[in-house]
């Protein structure tokens, strides 16, 4: 059997007096059989900022481990920026959703800005790395993301091993979130903060 999260995210990250992290809060949790590809499901589960599109839209993907992958990648994103994925009051609009901007500081070849300034030292290193495996995590078809597995390959390897993503579909210039609502044009679907109680902002 495999558990099925469905709502990692920072508030469900605890840290034990060594620092070690445990994964808490298994209310949305559900086992299922290694054997199943996909999980049925007609709720909408987990926190928007770190929910898995398909999720929202079976047009994504089907439901499985890679949900929880997608949500992964998102806090991997925001522990190497040490910030939120989306920042709607910031005064540079190209930096309202995190991953976008630093997908385009990753791919630019002359200027890659603050993540990969100085890569010969291990902080930065890291950050790169991180941010790198976070756009491999949140890559809109579930097919295209990792599998947990892989991923702990790629946090154990060199970033050198790494390549770059995809550009994720949230990560399409001109296409800025907030943290209240995303807007899916392709499925005209609108999930907005009042859909569920557990959402956070």
């Amino acid at each position: 059997m495999q558990i099925l999260h469905f709502d990692i995210k920072p508030h469900n990250i605890l840290l034990d007096n060594n620092f070690v992290p445990k994964v808490a809060d298994f209310g949305l949790a559900k086992l299922y059989p290694r054997d199943k590809s996909f999980v049925p499901s007609r709720a909408l589960r987990g926190t928007i900022g770190y929910i898995a599109p398909e999720m929202i839209s079976r047009s994504f993907g089907i439901i499985s481990s890679k949900s929880d992958v997608y949500s992964f990648g998102m806090l991997l994103l925001e522990m190497a920026g040490g910030r939120r994925n989306t920042n709607p009051n910031t005064a540079n609009s190209s930096q309202a959703y995190y991953p976008s901007w630093v997908y385009d500081r990753l791919t630019q070849q002359d200027h890659v800005g603050e993540i990969s300034a100085h890569v010969d030292t291990e902080m930065h290193e890291l950050e790169r790395k991180l941010c790198i495996i976070g756009l491999w995590c949140i890559q809109m078809k579930s097919h295209d993301r990792p599998t947990m597995s892989e991923v702990i390959e790629m946090l154990e390897g060199g970033v050198g091993t790494l390549q770059m993503p995809s550009r994720p579909f949230f990560c399409d210039e001109g296409h800025v979130h907030t943290e209240d609502t995303y807007h899916l044009s392709s499925e005209l679907t609108e999930i907005s903060e009042d859909m569920s109680e557990n959402i956070d902002v």
